[in-house]
Parts: C-alpha cells; sequence; structure tokens
C-alpha cells in the first residue's frame, strides 16, 4: 500500500511544477488583452494579429513535432484554407462561420488522405515528402486560375464581419480563435493522448507493443493538425483581404518549424514563445532595410547556439537562479 504521507507531497510537487507556467499563462492572457487599450496603434494592432494567427499554426505544426516529425506542408494546409475560405465567401457567399468550417474540413481532408502514407515514413525522408507536397499545393495555387486566380491571387477578399472591420476588432476577434485553438492543442497534449503521442516518439515499438495504435494516432493528430492550419490560413487571408500563393510556400513553412525549434520543441509553450519572438523581430527590424535580413540572421543563430533547448530554456535558468538565490 502507497504511503499516505508520499503520495500527497507527490501531488504537491506536480502543483508546484505546473503553478508557475499557469501564472504566466494567465499574466500573458491579461497582457494580451490589455495592451490594445493603450497603444489603439494600426501598425502594432496588425502585427498582433498576424502574431495571434500564426500562434495557431505554429501550435498546430507542433502537434506534429511532439510525434518525432517535422512536417514541411504546413503552409500548404494553411493555403488551402485561405483559398478554401475566400471562395467560398466570395462566389459562394457563405456566412464566415459556414466558410471557415469549410477551410478546415478541406485541409483536414487533405491530411486525412496523405496521413496514412506520409506517416509511415521518419527522419529526412518525412521531410523531404512533405517539402514536396507543398511545393505540388502550392504549384496548384499557382495553375488553377479559374479558382485561385494564378500568381495574381485574389484580391478584394472581406472581412469576416463588419464588427471586426477595424484593426482593433480584428485583433481581439483573432485573439479569441488563437485561445481557443492553443486551448484545444494543450488539452491534446496534457490527456492520455498525449502521452501515447510522446511515448510513440521516444520508444515507437516499444509503446506498439504496449498496445498503442502508432499509425492510427498520428493520422489522427496529423488531421487535426492539419484542420488547425487551414482555420489559421483563413483567418490570415481574411485579414491581409489577398491570397497569394508564395505566402504558402515553403519559406511560410521553414518559418514556422523554426518558430517551435527557437522556442523550445518539448513544450507547446516553445512554440508560443518562438512564434511570438520571430513574428515580432522582422517588423522591429523595419528600419534597418538594408541589413534586415543578416541582422535578422544573426539574432537567430545567437539565439540557437546560447540555448539549444529553445527561448523557454531561458525561463527554466532564471527560475534556477531564483531558486538558488533564495536558498543562499
Amino acid at each position: 500500500m502507497s504511503d499516505p504521507i508520499t503520495l500527497p507531497r507527490q501531488h504537491v510537487m506536480k502543483d508546484l511544477r505546473i503553478a508557475p507556467a499557469r501564472i504566466g499563462a494567465s499574466l500573458a492572457i491579461v497582457a494580451a488583452i490589455a495592451w490594445p487599450l493603450a497603444f489603439q496603434n494600426p501598425f502594432l494592432l496588425t502585427i498582433g494579429s498576424l502574431v495571434a494567427i500564426y500562434l495557431i499554426a505554429s501550435t498546430s505544426l507542433h502537434l506534429v513535432i511532439r510525434m518525432g516529425h517535422i512536417s514541411f506542408a504546413h503552409a500548404g494546409m494553411m493555403g488551402i484554407g485561405a483559398y478554401v475560405s475566400a471562395d467560398t465567401m466570395m462566389r459562394l457567399s457563405f456566412p464566415f462561420a459556414l466558410s471557415v468550417s469549410c477551410a478546415a474540413a478541406a485541409s483536414a481532408l487533405v491530411g486525412l488522405a496523405i496521413g496514412p502514407i506520409v506517416l509511415r515514413l521518419t527522419g529526412k525522408y518525412f521531410v523531404l515528402v512533405t517539402f514536396l507536397l507543398g511545393e505540388i499545393i502550392r504549384m496548384v495555387f499557382v495553375d488553377w486560375t479559374s479558382l485561385t486566380g494564378g500568381s495574381n491571387g485574389i484580391q478584394g477578399v472581406p472581412p469576416p464581419f463588419a464588427a471586426v472591420a477595424s484593426p482593433l476588432g480584428y485583433y481581439y476577434f483573432a485573439l479569441g480563435c488563437s485561445l481557443i485553438c492553443m486551448t484545444f492543442c494543450g488539452r491534446i497534449l496534457a490527456s492520455e493522448i498525449g502521452r501515447a503521442m510522446d511515448s510513440a516518439k521516444e520508444a515507437e515499438p516499444l509503446a506498439s507493443s504496449c498496445g498503442v495504435p502508432i499509425v492510427r494516432l498520428k493520422v489522427v493528430i496529423f488531421t487535426i493538425s492539419c484542420g488547425l492550419a487551414g482555420i489559421s490560413g483563413a483567418l490570415l487571408v481574411h485579414l491581409l483581404r489577398y491570397a497569394d500563393p508564395a505566402s504558402f510556400g515553403g519559406l511560410q513553412s521553414l518559418n514556422l518549424v523554426i518558430m517551435n525549434v527557437i522556442g523550445g520543441m518539448g513544450s507547446i509553450y516553445g512554440a508560443i514563445v518562438g512564434t511570438i519572438f520571430l513574428a515580432t523581430l522582422p517588423e522591429l527590424l523595419r528600419s534597418y532595410v538594408e541589413l534586415q535580413r543578416v541582422i535578422y540572421g544573426i539574432i537567430l543563430i545567437v539565439v540557437m547556439a546560447a540555448m539549444p533547448g529553445g527561448l523557454v530554456e531561458l525561463v527554466d535558468k532564471l527560475r534556477l537562479m531564483t531558486a538558488a538565490s533564495r536558498k543562499n
């Protein structure tokens, strides 16, 4: 029988580890809601909306990464959602709720179709195949001119609702959608499904022998991830009012991967921190147009070299330093 004193102590220690993350997340949500009330700058609000939208894309990609795969087709899934939402709203006069549902369903169906094939691959083979799939999707956007407008894209995409046509309204709308999607991803990772994902990543043969349906699990998570990417693409196209094939190519997929890597691939908080950092950094460097890419690259190299575990590693180091100073 378990020691009646040890068991409560284990729960207390677990709560102590979880509490700082929950407090930090709560403070971040309060800050995200409050800052536009003090700085109602349309440019800053647009950046905030972009950050909220990319948070959906990066955290949905994090689901795939937590299974041990790195997908370079995620921007293509965003593009599918973007074009489906724009076309159904402009050509078929669908309300936004139905358009974004169609966008999520279309991206999820593509993920469901290709998942059973590509998810049997591992390592560099999975990366290469998903990169090629992303390029195929981009080329479809370029060549299917009757539906996507080709290289010229689709212009004049309307806002979702009249109430969110302003930068402030769209920011809060995108923030709300982002919080819902991130909470959904977080609940998946904290559930039994999340533990099965981690076991499949660490020791797939052992997890399979213990009864974990590896392929089915991966296909379900990949499908969910693609559906969430479709939602982020739909929100993006209604923010920018324009759909362009170049916005959903390999470079965009690479940026989403870097967001997870530079933030920390071991936690969803890493994806969130990395997205905020990488989505705002190029905008802060706009004053240095000629050296923007050089400075951007140097910052990324320094951060990744100094903190191999991602930016969340800095939080852990600060926590250890604080604990050490209290002991002294």
